[in-house]
């Protein structure tokens, strides 16, 4: 029985070996489209009432499903943007959620806003067309391009919200150094040459868990850059971008590490479950009681 025992126990050993062993490969450094390697259906972005009805309906929903709160600081921000020119706002991308947020943020809080979005990978999605986003295909730099291009052709409007993740991939929570591609001062440009002028907004998330049993979102909108003409090349001025943001998100991590939340409002905020309501109250009368 000893040995059979120590036999099994061993084996148990060896095989939670093997399991700790095996590489996780969680944040692939390739685009998806470039690992795939095949051509993509482009469609342009349109904006259909239905499906943003869907949208504004469904999304929320599902953010409320999976979060406790949600919290923003910095709407203001949104409002004083030059108002002859449409605005770019950037922000890191950490998770699957970042686009549904995203989505919400430029319609159901700051509204009024003709939003657009580029999705890798949209042949997944392809009702999104209807509220705004069209594809962007990164097996070539001609693919990237095509979209870059379009992209711009839709900054003609002084009251769109274009949506970026400047890092072009998924990046891990509080990954240093920030890495910029080229799009976001690509489009910069760009909207200079013939719009005469864009508004750069960076924007802030954190997807974390604070006092609940929950995660909470956490979002700041930074102070915008209004440009009309650019002292720098291409690479220069990304640089300039993406040294810049990584300050911004740095104060933003610092900050909420420090429980320090002084101008955030909340979005939206649930009810307690019937657990943690009962625990709270408890927790209560204990300090009744010690009063």
């Amino acid at each position: 029985m000893v040995f059979v025992s120590n036999l099994t126990s061993q084996t148990i050993k060896n095989k939670i070996g093997n399991m700790n062993d095996t590489p996780i490969h969680m944040y692939p450094k390739v685009p998806p489209t470039k690992q795939r390697n095949r051509e993509e259906k482009f469609r342009l972005a349109k904006n259909v009432p239905f499906w943003h009805f869907i949208a504004n309906i469904v999304f929320p929903a599902m953010l409320k499903a999976r979060f406790y709160a949600a919290m923003i600081k910095g709407k203001e921000n949104a409002e004083k943007c030059d108002k002859r020119f449409a605005t770019i706002f950037y922000a890191n991308h950490t998770n699957w959620w970042d686009g549904l947020w995203a989505y919400c943020i430029v319609n159901l809080i700051i509204k009024n806003r003709r939003f657009r979005f580029m999705i890798e990978e949209m042949n997944r999605f392809p009702l999104f067309q209807y509220i705004g986003c069209f594809p962007i295909n990164k097996k070539s730099s001609q693919s990237a391009i095509k979209s870059l291009n379009y992209a711009v052709t839709t900054l003609d409007k002084p009251n769109t919200a274009f949506w970026i993740f400047p890092q072009g991939i998924i990046r891990p929570p509080h990954y240093r150094p920030e890495i910029f591609q080229s799009g976001l001062a690509y489009m910069a440009e760009k909207a200079i040459e013939k719009y005469g002028g864009i508004n750069l907004v960076p924007v802030a998330n954190s997807f974390m868990f604070l006092r609940q049993d929950r995660p909470e979102i956490i979002t700041e909108l930074g102070e915008p850059l209004t440009l009309t003409e650019i002292h720098a090349d291409r690479k220069t001025f990304t640089h300039e971008l993406q040294e810049n943001f990584e300050k911004f998100l740095d104060k933003h991590d610092k900050n909420i590490s420090l429980g320090e939340f002084e101008g955030y409002h909340y979005v939206y905020k649930q009810k307690l479950h019937w657990w943690r309501a009962i625990e709270q109250k408890l927790k209560s009368i204990g300090i009744k009681e010690e009063e």
